[in-house]
């Protein structure tokens, strides 16, 4: 078997479980850094760049129980009651793919907003060992916290030309874990995509659940989108989410794909598949119509 790549090993990093809980709370991160992530360079000659044409986007602040949290924002120019969709981040943070997927969505219609929710641990950009940036940065964020800061930028998106009734959630990687653990969390939801998030792991501290423990505890529907190789998330784990929805009647679905690795919708780096990734991204949009998040 050939050596793992290291974007196919994030899903096998057990998150960092300091012995104390956190309890900083200043922002290490009052901005949102620019261009992409040190740990994935240098990115393909095939990266998407969405242009801002009719569009409005950029970085704005949200206002979150502790202070204010950088986000991005894009939208179609003076667009009013739009769908809404939370864009959560790769363990990379925003970095210039995550704002690139936001003017994607903004394209079609949507007011799409992604919190950079490592603001307060660290910046993810800096760190150029995937590694070093799980235990520094990644690992020492609480789902507790994520949770929170969700519901400030779907709050935060209601009150800046969104509609709170028309509101999804998706997530990559890291973020489609949390787009699991969020559609438990947040039943004003109208339904979820999750890309090939991680579905079963022991808990930490900081994370004490994942998918697997709240299948039937849903609030909302979520399309998982997973590859057949993927490395980091072996496919009986899937299975057993998917035995899981089953067994509790859930409107969930995961779509398999075959010969196809993690990280597939990533266009800057090698593990993209346009064609698996595009059909990812129609499979989304027709999920959220159906289940009125549109």
């Amino acid at each position: 078997m050939p050596p793992k790549t290291a974007h196919e090993l994030i899903p096998d990093l057990v998150p960092f479980a300091p012995k104390t809980e956190y309890s900083r709370r200043d922002f290490v991160m009052t901005s949102l850094a620019s261009g992409f992530a040190a740990a994935v360079l240098p990115v393909n000659a095939q990266t998407i760049t969405t242009d801002t044409k009719g569009l409005t986007a950029g970085e704005v602040k949200i206002a979150v129980k502790d202070g204010q949290m950088p986000a991005y924002r894009a939208m179609p120019a003076g667009g009013k009651n739009l769908p809404v969709v939370l864009v959560v981040q790769e363990i990379f943070g925003v970095h210039e793919h995550i704002k690139d997927i936001c003017r994607r969505f903004a394209k079609e219609g949507y007011l799409a907003i992604a919190p950079e929710l490592y603001a307060r641990q660290g910046d993810p950009t800096k760190y150029k060992e995937i590694a070093e940036l799980f235990k520094e940065v990644v690992g020492k964020v609480p789902d507790e916290q994520v949770m929170s800061d969700l519901d400030a930028s779907a709050a935060w998106a209601a009150k800046n030309g969104g509609n709170a009734d028309k509101m999804a959630v998706t997530g990559f990687c890291w973020g489609g874990r949390i787009v699991w653990m969020y559609a438990a969390h947040n039943p004003r939801l109208k339904a979820g995509t999750a890309w090939y998030g991680g579905l079963v792991r022991p808990g930490t501290p900081l994370s004490p659940k994942n998918p697997i423990d709240i299948a039937s505890t849903l609030k909302v529907p979520v399309l998982g989108l997973y590859g057949a190789a993927d490395t980091g998330i072996p496919g009986d784990t899937v299975e057993k989410m998917r035995d899981a929805l089953k067994k509790a009647g859930s409107q969930s679905e995961i779509v398999l794909y075959v010969d196809t690795p993690h990280g597939f919708n990533a266009d800057y780096r090698p593990s993209y598949r346009p064609g698996e990734a595009n059909d990812g991204w129609k499979r989304m949009m027709v999920w959220f119509r159906k289940y009125g998040a549109a």
